[in-house]
């Protein structure tokens, strides 16, 4: 009797600890999806918005910023002065896209697994570069209430800038970070500086800011009531 019932009960702990692996999957696949790259996520969702097949220097940065749709992680898709060196420089950056209705995601990939360009998320900001791009903006702080302005200042809703000088940038930044920047229009002092391709949504001053010094491989020092923008002349 005793034996009897042990048998009947053994198959009940199995399908138990079957349900209970199952489970213990799911909560792993959950977890893996929840640890995934977000930026991943938020440019699976924006169509390229064309029918191109491939990527080269006639049509890639022009086709992939204004793809990049206001979303709450990447707030700025910014091709590095090594990235459009690629295309522009060294006119070997081509990359395929088999997708029918290709996406920004599908495109950022072929560029990294077809091309040298690698591509790095430094939230909110997704990097495209080489090895020559560093990729931590350097920065200056000689007054924090003017930082912490920048902090506090939106700048606008939406911006996209494909190769353009620092002249072009001066105006759009001065009003509307309302904040002296430095050089001024004409000035020989950014003569060196990199022209600038990037998209971004809803940037604050200081990443505004940040998005110019990575697009145009210069630091900033925050000065009172002023912003100095140098040359990076930091080894890669």
């Amino acid at each position: 009797m005793n034996m009897d019932a042990s048998f009947s009960k053994a198959p009940v702990r199995t399908r138990r600890l079957s349900v209970y692996l199952a489970l213990l999957w799911t909560f792993f696949v959950a977890l893996g999806a929840a640890g995934a790259e977000p930026w991943q996520a938020a440019l699976e969702q924006m169509p390229l918005g064309t029918n191109v097949t491939e990527l080269n220097l006639t049509n890639c940065v022009a086709v992939m910023l204004p793809a990049l749709q206001s979303n709450q992680t990447v707030k700025a898709l910014i091709f590095m002065p090594g990235a459009t060196d690629e295309f522009y420089f060294f006119h070997r950056a081509k990359a395929a896209l088999t997708n029918a209705s290709p996406t920004l995601l599908d495109a950022v990939n072929a560029l990294a697994q077809q091309t040298r360009i690698r591509v790095t998320f430094r939230p909110p900001m997704l990097l495209l570069h080489t090895a020559e791009d560093p990729l931590e903006p350097l920065t200056i702080i000689k007054s924090r209430p003017t930082a912490e302005r920048l902090r506090q200042t939106h700048f606008l809703p939406h911006v996209v800038y494909n190769d353009r000088d620092w002249d072009f940038l001066l105006p759009i930044l001065t009003e509307g970070l309302k904040m002296e920047l430095r050089p001024g229009l004409d000035s020989m002092d950014s003569w060196h500086f990199y022209r600038h391709s990037f998209a971004a949504w809803d940037l604050t001053g200081w990443e505004t800011l940040q998005a110019i010094a990575l697009a145009g491989k210069t630091t900033f020092t925050v000065r009172r009531d002023q912003v100095v923008f140098e040359g990076d002349k930091r080894k890669p």
